[in-house]
């Protein structure tokens, strides 16, 4: 049976004629950079995040770094964040000036440790960004408590969960601000790169406006040094058609990784875990092993193909070696990177497909 990690051809067949209709448009308009679409898309994300605005920008990284400037960070400040996360989020903090401050994570979630994350924060502190990662919200309602009780914002880095939901509320809307990226491959992805940045609050909204068009209020009036961060036309029409379709398509996530749930049970692994409170998106499905690298190696060699997310910590890259960190200072996500695992998941794959892939699994642990 032929598996992929990620189909995203096997997508664009289901929805070929709108996406065609909707590129079309923008190239009889010739409104290639933001324009109608983006617009369009601006104001179709904010009600779907359940939010008063959204300001498209030209990646999920451009997202995080506009969002830092408008909060005001820059050098002498602190934002903490999750070891585990991708690196554009401690390199976002860095680009704007200030110093990332790492924290590890629960195990459960591998997300922030509201616990660890109290005895991270200093005078310096100016943000926390909690990491929605895998699809997976972060327990937002006591880091939310941290952040008012020292005066400190949260930002979201909701980059991998679109349409995530927290407590009854959607991710995008919780923090005083938040990122998405829209990165092919997530669950709402343009073909391109694209990123949103998402707030309740108007004047934020309006800096973040200036930031992504050269800190420009009016053409050739500059009122802050801002960046080329806009976004594509054409990029804005993909997601107009593809946000109608985003809650199906995390729905049949969601079954999919209910049923990884159901053929994974009992075996030498684990598995993401559920919370009640939360909707997860499941961007990724990951599992966690100590035979990882053996297991990888077998379904290599079965024609199924995993990832790694992520295989080397923030802390142990060369690009923050300047940050002074050793290997065992952020323990929980050191073993998380040395033993997760990502499986095929997207909306498309059929039952007998997660049926092959978790057959291989089992077949693997219960092989003499």
């Amino acid at each position: 049976m032929h598996i992929k990690y990620l189909d995203l051809q096997a997508q664009y067949e289901s929805i070929r004629p709108e996406i065609d209709r909707a590129i079309r448009e923008v190239l009889d308009s010739s409104a290639y950079i933001l324009g109608p679409a983006a617009k369009a898309f601006e104001s179709a994300y904010a009600q779907y995040c359940r939010v008063a605005h959204c300001a498209g920008v030209g990646s999920g990284t451009s997202a995080l770094v506009v969002a830092l400037r408008a909060l005001d960070v820059g050098p002498g400040d602190e934002v903490i964040t999750a070891a585990n996360t991708f690196v554009a989020t401690a390199a976002a903090i860095a680009q704007v000036g200030a110093k990332p401050v790492l924290c590890d994570v629960d195990p459960a979630t591998r997300n922030l440790d509201p616990d660890l994350l109290s005895m991270a924060i200093s005078r310096r502190t100016k943000v926390i960004i909690p990491v929605h990662l895998y699809g997976c919200p972060a327990d937002m309602d006591p880091i939310g408590q941290l952040a008012d009780n020292h005066d400190i914002f949260v930002l979201e880095d909701a980059a991998q969960a679109h349409g995530a939901v927290y407590r009854g509320r959607r991710v995008g809307s919780i923090g005083r601000m938040a990122a998405f990226s829209f990165y092919p491959g997530k669950n709402l992805g343009a073909y391109g790169e694209a990123g949103a940045i998402t707030t309740d609050d108007a004047r934020l909204d309006s800096v973040v406006r200036m930031l992504r068009d050269h800190g420009s209020k009016s053409k050739y009036r500059h009122e802050l040094l801002g960046y080329n961060a806009r976004l594509d036309g054409i990029q804005a029409a993909v997601l107009n058609v593809k946000l109608k379709h985003l809650d199906r398509w995390n729905s049949e996530r969601r079954r999919v990784a209910a049923l990884y749930n159901e053929l994974l049970s009992g075996l030498s692994v684990t598995l993401p875990r559920s919370e009640d409170e939360y909707e997860q998106v499941f961007h990724l499905y990951v599992i966690e092993t100590e035979r990882r690298d053996e297991l990888q190696k077998y379904l290599a060699a079965c024609e199924i193909p995993t990832l790694i997310h992520y295989p080397i910590p923030v802390h142990l890259q060369n690009a923050f070696a300047y940050l002074d960190h050793r290997e065992g200072d952020f323990p929980i996500t050191e073993k998380l990177a040395g033993e997760v695992l990502s499986l095929p998941i997207y909306p498309e794959m059929t039952d007998d497909q997660v049926g092959h892939v978790a057959g291989k699994i089992r077949e693997f642990f219960e092989r003499k």
